[in-house]
């Protein structure tokens, strides 16, 4: 299967994603822990469907170390115990922020209450950032059918 669009050579596509691309490494960089940040960027893109994207999260997380049995219960972390206090707050904030079409309303206070007890103001607005940063992602490689399973942990670092 083939992508429907190449971003990346497409002029005006290709300017615009050189500054998401900046963007996307500037949040890699920010005090949110890598694990958090790949776990995170994993469940976003279950729930918006985005199999590229799960591709890449899943590999760079095996390959920053993450272990297979907290990868594959990601989808179900509610009823799994093998996360931190910390991770499950932003995971519940994740599927918050990202299913606000389902008429979730966005970030709930008590949501935003466990989220803070676990992160600063600078890590959750990396958090925020991070959920919509991969919301986007997703939305692109959706629509242009990205295909999925060839992704090598670093490509795109």
């Amino acid at each position: 299967m083939d992508a429907r669009l190449n971003y990346f050579a497409d002029p005006t596509a290709g300017k615009a994603l050189k500054y998401v691309m900046s963007a996307g490494r500037t949040l890699k960089e920010s005090p949110l822990p890598a694990a958090t940040q790949e776990l995170v960027a994993l469940r976003v893109s279950q729930i918006n469907g985005c199999a590229a994207c799960v591709d890449m999260h899943t590999k760079e997380a095996a390959a920053a170390g993450e272990t297979a049995v907290r990868l594959h219960l990601v989808a179900a972390w509610r009823e799994a115990e093998v996360f931190t206090a910390a991770e499950r707050a932003a995971l519940e904030f994740a599927e918050e922020a990202t299913r606000v079409a389902d008429g979730a309303g966005g970030v709930g206070d008590a949501v935003w209450a466990r989220a803070a007890e676990h992160y600063d103001e600078e890590q959750l607005t990396a958090l925020a950032l991070h959920i919509s940063f991969m919301n986007m992602a997703n939305r692109l490689n959706i629509i242009a059918r990205q295909p999925a399973g060839d992704y090598e942990a670093g490509q795109f670092h």
